[in-house]
């Protein structure tokens, strides 16, 4: 299903978007050394529930998974990239901490992912790594406007990946969004231009641009959900979920000033 919204949809659509970047923002700031991964998903519920919002994630159930994922924030750690279940675990100095969180606000849903350093710092590959992934998801959203295709993000994306040296899983990536968080079309990490679905106004797509430093393959934790990198490489993950306008791509997943 591919969902195109009218006016009022998008206004839901930027608030919904205003509350992720907002809340992944707040987790940022709390998330230093010593913190448990298990406080963050509680403060999460708690930001969530004080906005009238709900998790996309607590009662997800997809193929790809194991049962309801249970937990209302991804915390990825290290050489884990993607769908971090939340567990036991304090932050240490220097973790490379990925944080993945989708919400639906007023119907409507907006998902969006941070990568950073616990406590500051961090060694120059995986600031290099960071910044990859964001300069990627920055070329992406540049050539989405009515009339582009999926395939010229994917090889946007791909492109700047490819660049760096950085092998690109296409298992999982990014996916239109609206009343429920995965949609179509679904955006692959790297592609052909000028293949795939047409852009239009009113579009949600959530882009996410995520690599791991020497491998394109992802092993499971037993916990059924955690992705990792299969050779215990560090990984990174950036993403927003934007609008297709007139003018071009509107960002919805940043926090309010």
């Amino acid at each position: 299903m591919i969902e195109i919204l009218n006016d009022a949809e998008l206004h839901r659509a930027r608030e919904a978007g205003a509350l992720v970047g907002t809340i992944l923002q707040a987790l940022k700031v709390r998330a230093v050394p010593g913190v448990n991964l298990l406080d963050l998903d509680r403060w999460t519920k708690q930001m969530i529930e004080d906005a009238g919002a709900q998790s996309c994630y607590v009662d997800y159930a997809p193929s790809f998974g194991r049962g309801p994922f249970g937990h209302y924030v991804c915390t990825a750690v290290n050489d884990a990239v993607l769908h971090g279940m939340p567990h036991d675990y304090a932050l240490v100095a220097g973790d490379l901490l990925t944080l993945d969180l989708a919400v639906t606000l007023r119907g409507v849903s907006a998902d969006a992912a941070i990568s950073f350093i616990v406590g500051g710092g961090g060694a120059a590959e995986d600031l290099a790594m960071i910044e990859t992934t964001e300069r990627a998801l920055a070329a992406a959203i540049a050539v989405a406007r009515p009339g582009a295709s999926i395939g010229d993000i994917s090889h946007a994306i791909g492109a700047v990946l490819t660049e760096a040296g950085y092998p690109i899983n296409l298992e999982f990536g990014g996916h239109g969004i609206g009343s429920t968080m995965h949609q179509d079309p679904h955006v692959a990490n790297d592609g052909r231009p000028g293949r795939g679905y047409k852009l239009r106004p009113g579009l949600l797509l959530a882009l996410e641009p995520w690599v791991m430093a020497d491998t394109d393959e992802l092993v499971t934790d037993a916990d059924g959900w955690t992705l990792r990198s299969a050779t215990g490489c560090r990984t990174a993950h950036s993403e927003h979920t934007i609008a297709i306008t007139a003018d071009g791509a509107e960002i919805l997943t940043l926090p309010r000033s």
